[in-house]
């Protein structure tokens, strides 16, 4: 296995199924698009992978022997922003909740598209900052600092730890303190125009940002719910 140092400037994605013909398919899917992928039938060996190799982006079924999705989504997020990808043949909105609240930045149903994934592929990939902000290397309102180079946010002095969609999601509200955010014009922008009546994807990660952000996420001052149209950011003082 090429150790971590040895990069090439391929970028890597850790496909984790037990269904061998899946990981095939989608390892062959994404070597034809360039980039380099290793495959793990379960989330041991995938943690094994995964400290080794690297990657940028991991895409992990639900259902697996040994050590599951939900676990593997854990137990990286506990170490690690890396963008996470879900698959599974549950669809229930439950289902989607607890792969967020685990630490997923995406799910998707199966059976799925190799287009639509490879579409989500790119979405989780893409950090590259807005012209806009280019020339700016530190954002400061209120009571957050956010480092855009680094990606990192301070709430009152101390940072935060976020995974990358709670970042996306901060950085948006920062960026547009004290006006009201519709549902629809945050999963838009954070997640896609795919994303716009996913609803669910934004309660769960609202609910993640308080827990992180609020002195009192029961009283939260910083992200205040707007009743039936969406969110306003309180920078604070």
């Amino acid at each position: 296995m090429m150790n971590p140092s040895q990069r090439t400037l391929a970028q890597r994605i850790l496909v984790v199924d037990d269904e061998p013909q899946i990981a095939r398919v989608l390892r062959r899917s994404l070597a034809a698009r360039g980039y380099e992928a290793q495959v793990a039938s379960e989330g041991e060996e995938a943690l094994e992978i995964f400290n080794a190799w690297a990657p940028d982006l991991v895409i992990t079924d639900l259902s697996m022997p040994n050590m599951g999705g939900l676990e593997l989504c854990r137990r990286i997020r506990a170490t690690s922003q890396t963008p996470i990808i879900v698959l599974s043949v549950k669809g229930e909105e439950r289902a989607k909740v607890e792969a967020l609240d685990a630490g997923a930045d995406d799910y998707v149903t199966k059976p799925f598209g190799m287009d639509e994934l490879l579409a989500r592929v790119r979405a989780a990939l893409r950090r590259a900052p807005a012209p806009a902000d280019q020339q700016i290397k530190v954002l400061q309102v209120g009571d957050f600092q956010a480092d855009l180079e680094g990606r990192s946010v301070k709430a009152r002095g101390v940072e935060v730890h976020l995974t990358p969609k709670e970042y996306d999601l901060l950085i948006y509200f920062i960026r547009r303190p004290n006006k009201v955010l519709t549902h629809r014009a945050l999963l838009g922008a954070v997640w896609g125009g795919d994303y716009v009546e996913q609803t669910e994807y934004l309660r769960v990660f609202i609910g993640q940002l308080r827990k992180k952000i609020e002195v009192d996420p029961a009283k939260p001052r910083h992200i205040l719910t707007e009743p039936w149209i969406g969110y306003r950011f309180n920078p604070g003082a």
